[in-house]
């Protein structure tokens, strides 16, 4: 891959890089397959939206045959998507929409769980999937990983390689083929985030980019060829301008209010032109609300960042963008009366069937796509749902003259620009009119792992079987495929398995169907292959400071996630128009709460081992360190685990032995582990287990929470540890008031403590002053209401002599003194920021442990978050650190003494530094809970 091109290459002027392309795609003879692919990529939704079945699912299916209209928005992070746009443009208008984003949000919060970085990020994929289904599009990722909060477009270029964005951006262009290109971020200081301005900036350099054949050549192959949009359009920022000015959040100033094209490189002072709106809030029967209410439903299912969203009320919404630049075959120079993205006082984009023709193509050609226009418009018309089957004939009407076309443009001597463009348009429309059909005549599709060949649910409704998530190479399972139809005029052709797992998976059909059933269970006997991969990410890296992933398998890139490793397939035949659907081979497990759940079926090693702790400092009262691994696996397993350890450590034992079975299918072991003498910074612990000769290494972890579809996350079985000389006052007992989740409670458990978790009814009533130290964990005020009802009893804790420690907030919380946060709380982003002490002497800073500036060395992510923006002068402000060009923050340690104990406030992000065993995070960490002990 050619990422060192430099980008000087793509500043060619629009045309002549439009025109390049036309001529490149002209002088190139067409290879296009023969037999289109009719299907989507299998489904793996049992139960898709209402939106998506029936007579609702159909008319959604119609709207998006009658349009041609096809549009790419770009951007930074899970939840920058305008959603209510692209509910409105694949919903209500029909159009093919795609959605790249750049990140999987990796560096952000997470108010669901303790997970973060690479797994948090696996979640907010899944979330944002599932806003998708939603807002109705197809979605694209891109290689680079979120590192955190930036302030600059520089620094996120800086990380992430300039190129590497570009690469992404293009590519999903030229698979896409979008005419509209969107970004919902402008490239400037508006956009916040640093990374938002990379995707503003990127889209529009991509838009120009993508049809330069000069520009990532290995890219063009397997039908990929040089694009070029006709519109890119950014939101117009929200932003108030105010004398010349917009307000930047991501620094809190005001900075000039300027905008840069980067498409032709001219820049515009004050605000930009709405050249383009749609009306997103007015009422669609099909989807029974409006696009902006829908849009609103998926969007608060992100709820590792939002905590779940508030529903959006019914009501005039308007959405508006500005035009960057078109291309010239778009321009138009009348005025206009409509004011949308596809037709405006600048542009003009036909979204019609007819609209694909060009002026190379003879009038007869037109003529045809204008039939196609009209019987697709006459089904849409004669659509209800009292005659579903009419419908159905009158649409397979329209598929045979559809097909019928593709054949003679196949034949035809057309240019092959003009006969490329048409073909892409119907091979991509084929799925649509395989979802009308489905709908039409009651086709039904799923697949499942089995126990039995005949299952029988509750109350005698059929049902999947319970069965466990998980399949291992070489293992036996049964499949049932079950289908149904509501006509006796469809018939079932054929129905198969499909592995992408290693080697073919062996199916062997177990009964026979007959074609005209309306519902049956097709029975397949599979064995795994041997050599089957293990379900995970394909997207990898080594460490959390490698801003990118690297791609285990590169064909699979810009993709959500690895193929499904077994699908089902059924193929029917009606009015001589084959259907074909397809759907992911699941599992059914059973959550208490929330009933029959169907996941993915998945294949994990046949032997997983897990490390019980990831990372952990040496005991420090220099004993062994205890390490527990656990052994998985699938069926019967005999074999050894063993460390490896760093030159003169040992473990006691120095290997173990294991015997797993289908009724035990795992245990765990535990290691006394004796480090060398004097051994100084990290060291590494990898367990290795050997069965039949063998070896497995491989540590796979399930991510996810209760109602989102979970992904496995594999890495190396090790854990990271190192001794810290960190002292801590004796006799401390620690309760702890867990938020959203972080690893506080294990890093004092580490220094030998043992964090007792406090309920909301302890919180309510149990006797405080059985503890002397009190934790509360990240954003706990906005998670945990019961512990604001606390307040007083936790005042009056701290009166008697306790100490209470808040980790930072987001938002106001109540304080014995006052401590008030800024709208958006400001946050220190550069962990390389210099930190000032301010007071040396401050008993947090020197005891137990002399807290010096090397203390902040070596941290990672960022230096904290939620630095209040004021606070009674009765707290003591030990620091302060700045981002470059912020102003000085003094609230990342702010404590206070009322009565006898200690109240402080954390906003250095520990929970950041313990987990990466940054030995000055654990010495401030035993400083704050010895904050009023006097005991070494």
């Amino acid at each position: 891959m050619n990422l060192a091109l430099k980008t000087t290459r793509i500043v060619a002027g629009l045309l002549v890089a439009s025109a390049v392309a036309r001529a490149q795609s002209a002088a190139t003879p067409l290879s296009w397959p023969a037999q289109p692919r009719q299907q989507r990529e299998p489904a793996a939704v049992t139960a898709p939206l209402g939106e998506d079945r029936g007579l609702a699912g159909a008319t959604e299916a119609l709207r998006r045959l009658r349009s041609t209209a096809r549009v790419l928005m770009i951007v930074a992070h899970p939840d920058d998507e305008d959603g209510a746009l692209l509910t409105y443009l694949s919903r209500g208008m029909g159009a093919h929409v795609a959605l790249l984003t750049l990140t999987r949000g990796e560096g952000g919060q997470n108010a669901m769980s303790a997970d973060n970085y690479d797994a948090l990020g696996l979640i907010r994929t899944e979330e944002l999937l599932l806003a998708g289904k939603y807002y109705g599009v197809e979605q694209l990722w891109g290689t680079e990983a979120d590192f955190g909060f930036s302030k600059t477009q520089e620094e996120a270029f800086a990380r992430w390689g300039h190129e590497r964005v570009l690469y992404d951006a293009v590519l999903a262009i030229r698979r896409e083929r979008p005419q509209i290109v969107l970004a919902t971020f402008v490239g400037g200081v508006s956009d916040g985030h640093g990374q938002h301005q990379v995707s503003g900036e990127i889209a529009q350099e991509a838009f120009k980019a993508a049809a330069d054949p000069k520009i990532f050549p290995e890219q063009l192959k397997d039908g990929i060829t040089p694009w070029q949009p006709l519109a890119v359009y950014s939101m117009c920022p929200f932003a108030a301008i105010k004398d010349g000015k917009i307000f930047d959040y991501a620094t809190g100033k005001w900075a000039p209010a300027r905008f840069k094209n980067y498409v032709t490189g001219a820049v515009t002072e004050g605000a930009l032109t709405a050249d383009a709106s749609e009306e997103v809030g007015d009422y669609d029967i099909a989807l029974g609300r409006s696009a902006a209410q829908m849009a609103r439903e998926g969007w608060g299912l992100q709820r590792s960042q939002n905590g779940g969203g508030n529903p959006s009320l019914s009501g005039p919404s308007t959405t508006r963008y500005h035009l960057w630049a078109a291309d010239p075959s778009a321009q138009i120079h009348t005025t206009s009366n409509a004011h949308t993205l596809f037709d405006n006082d600048k542009v003009r984009i036909a979204t019609n069937w007819q609209g694909l023709a060009d002026a190379d193509m003879a009038p007869r050609w037109r003529e045809e796509l204008i039939a196609i226009d009209n019987s697709l418009a006459s089904v849409a018309a004669w659509l209800n749902a009292e005659s579903p089957i009419q419908s159905a004939h009158r649409l397979a009407a329209a598929y045979r003259q559809v097909r019928e076309l593709r054949s003679k443009l196949l034949a035809s001597s057309l240019p092959a620009a003009s006969k490329e463009r048409i073909l892409f348009a119907i091979d991509g429309k084929l799925a649509d009119f395989n979802d009308a059909f489905a709908n039409l005549l009651g086709l039904d599709l799923e697949a499942f792992t089995a126990q039995a060949e005949k299952s029988n649910g509750p109350a005698g409704h059929a049902s999947a079987d319970e069965m466990p998530a998980t399949v291992a190479p070489g293992q036996d399972l049964l499949v049932k495929v079950h289908l149904a139809q509501g006509t006796h005029e469809s018939r079932i052709s054929r129905i198969w398995l499909s592995s992408q797992s290693g080697s073919p998976w062996k199916s062997e059909p177990g009964n026979v169907i007959d074609p005209a059933t309306t519902a049956a269970d097709a029975l397949f006997r599979v064995h795994v292959s041997e050599d089957a991969e293990a379900t995970g990410a394909y997207f990898t890296r080594p460490s959390i400071e490698q801003p990118y992933y690297d791609l285990r398998h590169e064909e699979w890139r810009l993709r959500s996630s690895s193929p499904a490793p077994l699908t089902a397939w059924i193929e029917y035949s009606f009015d001589g128009v084959p259907i074909r659907l397809g759907r992911v081979v699941e599992h059914l497990e059973r959550v208490n709460g929330l009933g029959g759940i169907a996941e993915p079926l998945v294949v994990a090693p046949r032997i997983n081992l897990r490390m019980l702790t990831q990372s952990r400092i040496l005991p420090l009262d220099g004993s062994a360190l205890k390490l527990r691994v656990q052994v998985e696996g699938h069926g019967k397993n005999n074999g050894t685990l063993r460390l490896d350890l760093p030159q003169e450590w040992r473990s006691e034992p120095a290997s173990a032995t294991f015997a797993l079975s289908d009724t035990s299918p795992g245990t765990t072991l535990e290691f006394a582990i004796t480090a060398a003498k004097n051994s100084t910074g990290d060291a590494q612990i990898a367990a290795v287990a050997q069965v039949d000769g063998t070896t497995y290494k491989s540590s796979g972890e399930r991510i996810g929470y209760a109602g989102l579809q979970p992904q496995y996350l594999y890495k190396e079985a090790k854990i990271t540890t190192r001794a810290v000389d960190v002292k801590l006052a004796q006799g401390l007992k620690v309760a702890y008031v867990m938020g959203t989740g972080d690893t506080l409670p294990a890093a004092i458990n580490e220094l030998g403590l043992q964090a007792h978790m406090l309920t909301d009814a302890e919180l309510a009533t149990a006797d405080l002053s059985q503890w002397n130290v009190i934790v509360a964990g990240i954003r706990a005020y906005q998670a945990r209401p019961a512990l604001a009802h606390a307040e007083a009893r936790l005042e009056a804790f701290v009166q008697q002599g306790g100490t209470y420690i808040v980790q930072y907030q987001s938002a106001n919380f109540p304080a014995p003194q006052p401590i008030h946060m800024a709208q958006t709380p400001e946050r220190v982003v550069d962990e390389s920021t210099p930190v000032h002490l301010l007071a040396p002497a401050s008993k947090v800073l020197s005891w137990p442990n002399k807290i010096t500036t090397a203390d902040f060395n070596g941290w990672v992510e960022e230096r904290g978050h939620g630095f209040p923006e004021s606070w009674d002068a009765a707290y003591e402000a030990p620091t302060e650190t700045a981002d470059a060009g912020q102003d000085a923050q003094r609230g990342g340690l702010l404590v206070t003494h009322p009565g006898k104990g200690s109240y402080i406030y954390v906003a250095f992000a520990l929970h950041r530094q313990l987990p990466e065993l940054v030995p000055g995070s654990y010495r401030l960490l035993a400083n704050l809970l010895s904050a009023t002990s006097t005991t070494e």
